[in-house]
């Protein structure tokens, strides 16, 4: 959640950057977003014919490598600046969280957290608003686990509230371009101290007089309003960035040297490197001084701040110009890009004439690395057709993360995973167990079935590969060729260095059955 500080237009909880919050709260679960890009205007999505264009179009591409693309783009928060999770996920959380008491008058114990509550945190997280129900989906759009507020739901009580059938908002919610008012997707390390903040307020609000509908959302929306307006960065308003500005060490990591040398090798093979944050540029140039160094705008040929993602992919130029800036300020629009540099807002149809002229290609390949499904890699897949890798550090808590030497890949081929790790969140939940499987619930005498997650379908059929970070890649050669994801292989295939262990057993169990 916190800063964006994303800007992000659809109410996300603060992402990247600064900012934000007047802009993500007009977009706030409500309004919608046409599908456009690919041909095609607004209309009815269908996700399950999504999915199949995805895997249709990487059929015959079963290989991925970056020598093959002439432009690399980046997401900046938790993709390119890796955060202290621990130390700022605490800090989002009070940010939100003190604002409410001392503002909006919720009960203090909403500041207290004890450490086994950031058990809850977990990605891929769904909050039915009105009910207060949060929701661990199947693929199939059926409840895993649920709990109200934080309490879990037993496999009993979720049969009888929901059944075994599809979710009732689960087709609008699959298809990420709709917004609605009826629940809120957690698919981010900014988000999920809002998802243990949001079951919190349920659990308060029942400890007074238990309720069947719940309307604190707007609450929120005014606690994001606060803390991540895009003048809170300069104005020292709120909690989070005056926070960060005295203390950035304490939240924010440095980039490690393997990776600052891969982004100069890249630079030097004649790659554009593109810079795409929904985070404002003042709080985007403290990140990347403290993570990258104070020369790192050489490494970028194009920096573009506010991009208020999902909307720079879908939506069209005249709704998302691009703007100079100067001090930081938006100055006037652009009807066009014409030159690198660096802007803010804008729209994917702009930059990629641009990309175009600057690669002398009529269809430059564009690859964009990011961490947000909603933000990043569905909406840069499904609008602009770009190659993405998804950053999931829960690769990593998978235990399955440190290569092995193989005949076919000789250790000199492999990217280093560097052996320091700061603490992290957990990243499988005793409450919500794993990000990529589980079991249908069912009665205490009925077999369990295992079956993948939503949030697992979505990295196969979003993501060309999906890695644990950039670390994990970063001593590769750039022609090394990266297995992709695609419907003629394994659901494992495009994960790098290793498949997560539990899917690899899963396979194994729903192969036997």
């Amino acid at each position: 959640m916190p800063p964006e500080p994303r800007q992000r237009e659809s109410a996300r909880f603060p992402q990247e950057g600064a900012s934000g919050g007047a802009r993500r709260a007009a977009s706030l679960p409500g309004a919608v977003e046409g599908r456009r890009g690919g041909g095609g205007g607004g209309g009815c999505f269908s996700f399950s014919s999504c999915f199949s264009c995805a895997s249709s179009s990487a059929m015959a591409r079963p290989s991925f490598s970056l020598a093959a693309c002439e432009v690399i783009g980046f997401d900046l928060d938790h993709t390119l600046c890796r955060y202290h999770l621990v130390e700022s996920a605490r800090l989002i959380y009070d940010s939100f969280a003190q604002y409410l008491v001392k503002e909006k008058g919720y009960d203090k114990e909403l500041l207290n957290v004890s450490p086994e509550s950031w058990d809850f945190c977990f990605k891929g997280l769904v909050l039915d608003m009105e009910d207060g129900n949060f929701l661990k989906l199947a693929e199939d759009g059926t409840v895993l686990r649920a709990s109200h507020g934080t309490k879990h739901m037993t496999s009993e009580e979720i049969l009888d509230t929901y059944g075994r059938k599809e979710w009732r908002h689960f087709k609008t919610m699959s298809g990420m371009v709709s917004r609605s008012a009826k629940y809120f997707a957690f698919d981010n390390y900014f988000d999920l101290p809002g998802a243990l903040l949001c079951a919190r307020i349920v659990d308060g609000l029942n400890k007074h007089s238990p309720r069947r509908k719940y309307d604190f959302w707007k609450d929120i929306v005014a606690a994001i309003q606060h803390n991540y307006k895009t003048s809170a960065f300069k104005e020292n308003g709120g909690t989070y960035f005056p926070e960060v500005k005295r203390n950035p060490g304490k939240y924010i990591q440095c980039c490690p040297d393997p990776v600052k040398k891969w982004l100069r090798r890249l630079k030097d093979s004649g790659k554009i490197l593109l810079l795409i944050t929904s985070s404002h540029s003042d709080y985007c140039r403290l990140l990347c001084e403290h993570t990258l160094g104070n020369d790192f705008e050489d490494l970028f040929d194009i920096v573009i701040t506010n991009a208020l993602k999902p909307g720079f992919f879908s939506q069209p130029p005249d709704q998302r110009p691009f703007r100079t800036l100067e001090n930081d300020e938006e100055q006037e629009a652009l009807l066009s890009l014409d030159k690198p540099g660096w802007y803010s807002q804008g729209n994917a149809t702009h930059l990629y004439e641009l990309l175009k002229k600057m690669t002398g290609k009529l269809e430059p390949k564009v690859v964009y690395f990011g961490d947000s499904m909603h933000s990043d890699i569905f909406s840069a897949h499904h609008y602009s057709n770009w190659e993405t890798v998804l950053i999931l550090e829960e690769l990593q808590g998978d235990h399955a993360m440190v290569p092995t030497e193989t005949e076919s890949e000789p250790l000199e081929k492999k990217g280093k995973y560097e052996g320091h790790h700061p603490k992290a969140l957990p990243s499988v939940s005793k409450q919500w167990g794993s990000f990529f499987v589980d079991t249908i619930p069912g009665k205490e005498d009925t077999e369990e079935t295992l079956v993948t997650t939503w949030s697992c379908k979505c990295v196969s059929a979003y993501s060309t590969i999906t890695i644990p970070s950039i670390e994990a890649i970063a001593d590769l050669p750039l022609d090394y060729r990266f297995t992709r994801f695609s419907s003629n292989t394994s659901i494992t295939a495009g994960y790098y260095p290793k498949p997560p262990r539990s899917l690899l057993s899963s396979g194994e169990l729903m192969a036997n059955k």
